[in-house]
């Protein structure tokens, strides 16, 4: 165990819990009677996290636990962190959840398939359950190695919110107003043990070199209290995000308003008539926010990513395609769409019973079919009612196919739907699960373009047959 110099700027211990309580009460980190699992590495910053939150248990009303998750990347070394742990629960009399993961055999960046890892076993334990937390050892130093890793890689604002104090998955960070000086103090002041990771020493990761190298230089030449102002700035971009999250901010005006709103077979579309008039400001986070939704998350996602959709949006051709990381982003007409690249398959014909109410291919909206009595529907109806006796044929509700055509009542010859589609401005992707109600093979009705002139009720008697489309519900609101 390394001779850990002083700093001129640690707090006593009691200081150190008293400062931790009250980031706890600043955020709101734990209700009443929680169930707290802290997340021990072993090494310093947790094991001092376990003490604090030991300390303070049994006067904030806390039931106290501890897991470990045994990486397997240091062989013996994982092993005995792993039992140090185990033996420091015991020692505590606290309830132990421990795991073993090989994070070397998983598919993908080392640093990232830890961290998958560790949220799994973190979601494990708390099993959904709304009174529990599960809080982590990160602090001040993280917090600052994370915000300037970010701006190294040209991070947006929301990046610079660094490490969230706490997050929707039920995690937080009470250490996060502590420095790793003040913790090491505190080890020492109480004569505490803990495991060092050899790893933490190695330059071959990013994080460390910021840590060893580039941040001791910015305080030794530039600002002593570098890591301070890193964190205040992470602190304040945390409070701005917070805000442009809530009922009060644009962003929620505009989500009512459904200018991103979900789209055919997952995505979110966005009306580009109405995203361009947005300022530039609010326009980048409602793109953020709509690839969060369609993706499940901003991974791999760039400032670049999201200036290219913008410049999508602004360009006055109405085609054109972008493929980012996990999302396939489509311009047509008026309209982007943002989804998971995916291969649809093509809607699915239902055979219909009249009367009756069935759900289109799309899953936007109701299709209904009801029976109106003898009298001749009015001029405004006419679009949506035909004469019942010149269905002869099953009635059936399927999607699109390339090659549909008929012709509309109020249209003097047969079309193909691909030419009205191009009239009326339908973007491409919502075209396949476009409902289409047909009579056998002939189409009898189809959505904006009505029913086909052959079936109209001009000079037929009723009993008639009236087709209309109804929205679901909520079909259309942004989710984000």
């Amino acid at each position: 165990m390394p001779d850990h110099a002083l700093s001129d700027h640690a707090l006593p211990d009691h200081a150190v819990i008293a400062r931790v309580a009250k980031t706890i009460s600043r955020y709101n980190m734990l209700p009443a009677n929680c169930r707290v699992i802290a997340a021990v590495s072993g090494g310093p910053d947790s094991v001092c996290l376990l003490h604090v939150l030991a300390e303070l248990a049994p006067q904030m009303g806390l039931q106290l636990e501890v897991a470990h998750l045994n990486h397997q990347l240091r062989g013996a070394e994982s092993d005995a962190d792993e039992d140090f742990v185990r033996a420091l629960a015991a020692t505590l009399g606290l309830r132990f959840h421990g795991a073993r993961v090989d994070v070397g055999s998983r598919d993908s960046n080392l640093e990232q398939a830890a961290r998958g890892a560790r949220l799994e076993f973190f979601q494990s334990l708390m099993q959904g359950e709304p009174s529990s937390r599960v809080a982590t050892g990160h602090t001040r130093d993280d917090q600052a190695e994370t915000v300037m890793l970010r701006i190294l890689r040209g991070s947006g604002l929301a990046g610079l919110a660094g490490i969230h104090p706490v997050t929707e998955s039920q995690l937080i960070r009470p250490l996060l107003d502590i420095s790793r000086a003040e913790i090491m103090e505190f080890l020492r002041a109480r004569g505490l043990k803990w495991h060092e990771d050899a790893s933490n020493l190695s330059m071959q990761f990013a994080r460390n070199r910021v840590r060893h190298a580039l941040l001791p230089q910015l305080k030794a030449e530039w600002n002593p209290q570098f890591a301070e102002a890193l964190a205040q700035l992470a602190d304040l971009s945390w409070e701005e995000e917070r805000w442009w999250s809530s009922d009060a901010s644009p962003l929620a005006h505009i989500q009512q308003a459904g200018i991103p709103q979900a789209s055919v077979a997952g995505g979110i579309e966005i009306d580009v008539r109405s995203f361009v008039l947005l300022p530039p400001a609010i326009a980048r986070r409602v793109v953020r926010r709509a690839i969060a939704t369609a993706k499940g998350n901003l991974r791999g996602i760039d400032f670049d990513h999201v200036e290219r959709i913008l410049a999508l949006a602004a360009q006055d051709s109405g085609d054109g395609r972008l493929q980012l990381p996990g999302l396939d982003v489509r311009r047509s007409f008026d309209w982007i769409r943002l989804g998971i690249p995916v291969v649809l398959p093509p809607a699915d014909s239902a055979t219909l019973k009249i009367p009756g109410a069935y759900p289109s291919p799309d899953g936007k909206s109701f299709i209904h079919l009801e029976i109106l009595g003898a009298e001749v529907p009015c001029a405004n109806l006419k679009a949506e009612v035909v004469g019942l006796s010149r269905i002869v044929q099953d009635v059936s509700l399927r999607g699109w196919r390339p090659g549909d055509r008929y012709r509309p009542l109020g249209e003097t010859r047969v079309r193909k739907l691909k030419d009205m589609f191009t009239d009326a401005r339908v973007p491409s992707w919502q075209r396949r699960y476009w409902p289409m109600v047909m009579s056998g093979e002939t189409i009898l009705w189809s959505r904006q373009f009505g029913v086909a002139a052959d079936f109209s009720v001009a000079g037929q008697a009723g009993p008639f047959l009236r087709i209309s489309e109804v929205k679901s519900q909520g079909n259309e609101s942004f989710r984000g």
